[in-house]
């Protein structure tokens, strides 16, 4: 009978050691990042995430509404109708409110033969108004939430750059944070951290109208939050400052990249692309490694693309890299707008 191999267990749990360093070393390279929406705030209250009920204004407005019905009417149902008709609501169904907040488990829906959505705070549901009610009293978080909701209406309202009267934010559907009003000190504070940071220019006498800029267009559909943008420079190598005028290659003030052009290419779409790039690059949630690589590939077609005689050759080649990497990012606005511009600039040298 044949002798069984005698196992090696110390040479196994070397290893399995090495396997475990070699995952730590990786996990130094790579950190795992969280995105904002799951990061809690200093006081241990979940930061409202636009995915969130505490970051929906509408579902946060009608879980308070139907506590304070609650207080009132005591294990009564409530119909989710009179809420919407209250806040006049047209473009809302009170079903589909009813069924969101029943999907999340914090209402019951009464299942009867009548038409209107009778709903019941669950248990969850009052544990969600209590957070709401602690949440609110979070000022950094409020301010937070105020400064990317005013900056996301003003691009639905008057993203053609049109100025608007910030004023009018206050009676949007957007205008709560946590089920609590703005007010208007929180608007004017929201207002002038768009302006120090060039996502909106103010003009005029009070009330000032103001308009969103091109930064703010791009932060807004970049999809991430106006912190995110403003804090995404990062230590080592950094590609968003290589362009002396980066808003400008966006609403394409760059109409003189052809002068010393003897070449008879026109590189106009590539410089725009490349400097697309550099402004959402650390927005797109790649890891390092992949983010470096796609800022040195756009650096390298900005390069080529400002040269008095660009090769094709190397710009096709460079857009193609750039629209690759950008497709790896995934389907997000960001990445979505520059591969339409990867893909326009390559039409142009056909």
């Amino acid at each position: 009978m044949a002798r069984r191999p005698k196992i090696d267990q110390r040479a196994i749990e070397r290893h399995v050691k090495d396997i475990v360093k070699g995952y730590e070393r990786a996990a130094r390279r790579n950190p795992i990042r969280v995105p904002i929406q799951t990061d809690a705030s200093p006081e241990g209250v979940p930061v409202a995430g636009r995915g969130t009920v505490e970051g929906n204004p509408i579902l946060s407005r009608l879980l308070m509404w139907l506590d304070a019905q609650a207080q009132l009417h005591p294990a009564h149902y409530v119909d989710v109708t009179r809420f919407v008709e209250e806040r006049q609501l047209a473009d809302e169904d009170a079903s589909v409110l009813a069924f969101e907040l029943e999907e999340r488990g914090l209402v019951k829906v009464a299942r009867t033969m009548g038409e209107t959505p009778d709903v019941h705070l669950t248990d969850a549901g009052r544990v969600a108004v209590h957070r709401l009610k602690k949440l609110q009293q979070d000022r950094a978080a409020r301010l937070r939430y105020t400064i990317d909701e005013v900056l996301r209406w003003l691009f639905r309202t008057a993203g053609d750059q049109a100025p608007v009267d910030p004023t009018l934010f206050l009676a949007a559907v957007g205008s709560s944070f946590a089920g609590a009003d703005i007010s208007g000190a929180e608007l004017h504070q929201a207002l002038a951290y768009l302006e120090k940071h060039d996502f909106i220019e103010r003009g005029g006498d009070e009330p000032a109208p103001v308009a969103i800029t091109p930064q703010g267009i791009s932060c807004v559909l970049s999809g991430g939050s106006v912190h995110d943008q403003t804090n995404q420079q990062r230590a080592g190598t950094t590609y968003n400052n290589f362009l002396p005028n980066a808003q400008g290659v966006i609403i394409g003030e760059q109409q003189n990249v052809t002068q010393n052009n003897t070449a008879g290419i026109d590189p106009t779409a590539f410089v725009q692309l490349a400097g697309y790039v550099g402004q959402i690059s650390g927005t797109l949630g790649l890891a390092d490694p992949d983010r470096m690589e796609l800022e040195r590939v756009a650096q390298e077609l900005h390069n080529e693309a400002m040269l008095p005689n660009p090769e094709p050759g190397r710009m096709r080649q460079f857009a193609t890299r750039v629209k690759e990497k950008l497709m790896e990012a995934g389907t997000t606005m960001a990445a979505t707008v520059g591969v339409q511009m990867a893909e326009q600039a390559l039409g142009s040298l056909m």
